[in-house]
């Protein structure tokens, strides 16, 4: 047996939380959503158990800072086919939401390329493309900062970011450096939070125990900033937990967290009309 096929192997651990639901979700895998150097780049699409032909139903994007080059380099597999994003995944579809992974050959633009083509191609697939959500952790942080300052408009409703790389700010560098060293894109370098939008919700988890360099300091740096500037933010520290906490922090805090996830993404997805001016802050 190959390292990369080992149960313990990164690429194949999943989240430490389940819920009912998730065995029944179905997926539509290997979508197409555009074409690079004559090869197809895809996404699959998990839909909540008993989905309806027909049903406009709220999408939630994972988003990804790394190249699957790199990822299949390193982990034996593409990012939309480890562990952690297949349970993810299937915890938004169970959740009622349609959940979206994806390959990508460009990670900065190719989540763009994802977004229009999920708008654009609605209708077939079932979602509703004026209730849209992204999701993202650790160095794929940067890349769902970029989907905000670049794509936010009505339709985006809201966006979590777990224990993420945010924005170098205030002459630091640490984003960068972590870019250089992990090999993750950073669409945002030379940006503020005065580039982000006041009125999408954020859902910001940080791991306190958190061992990635320069990371908590750029993300407490980060979050003072963005609560002066008034922006939507939920907040959740796991004073005790490490970096992937929702991997290998097996307890019932993690696990809570998740929940608050996943109840944070039902709101402002599935709730018509959902509250748009209130900051919470919460530790």
């Amino acid at each position: 047996m190959s390292q990369n096929s080992q149960p313990d192997h990164i690429s194949q651990k999943r989240v430490v939380y389940t819920m009912p639901g998730v065995d029944a979700v179905t997926v539509r895998r290997d979508e197409a959503y555009r074409t690079a150097d004559g090869d197809a780049l895809t996404m699959d699409l998990y839909y909540p158990p008993r989905s309806k032909s027909g049903a406009r139903t709220p999408a939630v994007i994972f988003v990804t800072g790394f190249s699957d080059v790199g990822a299949q380099r390193m982990l034996g597999c593409r990012l939309k086919e480890m562990g952690s994003y297949i349970s993810w995944a299937q915890l938004g579809a169970a959740s009622g939401l349609v959940a979206i992974t994806y390959t990508n050959r460009e990670a900065a633009a190719d989540v763009h390329a994802v977004l229009r083509h999920v708008r654009q191609n609605a209708a077939s697939l079932n979602i509703d493309e004026n209730r849209i959500g992204v999701w993202a952790c650790s160095g794929n942080g940067p890349t769902a900062l970029s989907v905000l300052m670049q794509d936010a408009q009505d339709w985006l409703k809201c966006a979590v970011l777990c224990y993420p790389y945010t924005l170098d700010l205030d002459g630091a560098t640490g984003v960068a450096d972590a870019a250089r060293q992990w090999g993750f894109v950073n669409p945002c370098a030379g940006k503020s939070v005065a580039d982000l939008p006041r009125d999408v919700p954020l859902f910001i988890a940080r791991a306190g125990q958190d061992q990635m360099p320069g990371l908590n300091e750029t993300l407490d740096r980060f979050l003072v900033k963005a609560l002066t500037r008034n922006l939507r933010v939920t907040f959740v520290n796991h004073s005790v937990a490490p970096h992937a906490f929702d991997l290998f922090d097996d307890s019932e805090t993690s696990r809570e967290i998740i929940r608050r996830i996943l109840s944070f993404s039902q709101f402002h997805l599935l709730t018509e009309d959902s509250p748009r001016t209130s900051s919470t802050l919460m530790s």
